[in-house]
């Protein structure tokens, strides 16, 4: 599998393995293990990652957003083997989704400048891309937004 098929996978399911916004936080630790922590703190909500893959979890312990960054390199998401050249082309991600059956369409409100986002309506998934002044436009990061949690622990 090419990270490109990954991803498109990903934004058509809304699901990364065990990983997607709702999920017990506790199946995700149980499959992946202990996660780093993006941003120190021991406060909730609290961001986790494995690899290139960071989880924003809530203090009820639910995954609130999931989003993989690809701006580096090389790309590490967990459970597939191996690692991905980083930062595919917006050809390549639309080429995959295109194959994938997966709907997309320009985000014109975060759409600007040097930034194109494009979305998938079926999940809310966004796929977000650097265009630089010459040359292809590159994918830097894609995600599942949160879904308008409330927090049944809040006061």
């Amino acid at each position: 599998m090419i990270l490109t098929e990954l991803l498109a996978s990903f934004a058509l399911t809304a699901r990364l393995g065990p990983v997607h916004v709702d999920a017990s936080w506790a199946d995700v630790t149980a499959a992946f293990g202990e996660p780093r922590e993006v941003l120190p703190t021991r406060h909730w909500p609290r961001l986790f990652g494995y690899g290139d893959l960071e989880v924003f979890v809530c203090r009820c312990r639910r995954v609130r957003m999931v989003q993989v960054q690809t701006w580096t390199e090389t790309v590490e998401v967990p459970t597939y083997a191996g690692v991905f050249p980083g930062e595919p082309t917006e050809a390549d991600v639309v080429a995959a989704l295109d194959r994938a059956g997966c709907d997309w369409e320009v985000h014109s409100g975060l759409t600007f400048r040097n930034q194109r986002t494009l979305n998938v309506p079926a999940t809310s998934a966004q796929f977000v891309f650097t265009v630089p002044s010459a040359g292809e436009a590159r994918l830097h990061s894609v995600g599942l937004p949160d879904n308008g949690h409330r927090c049944p622990t809040a006061t």
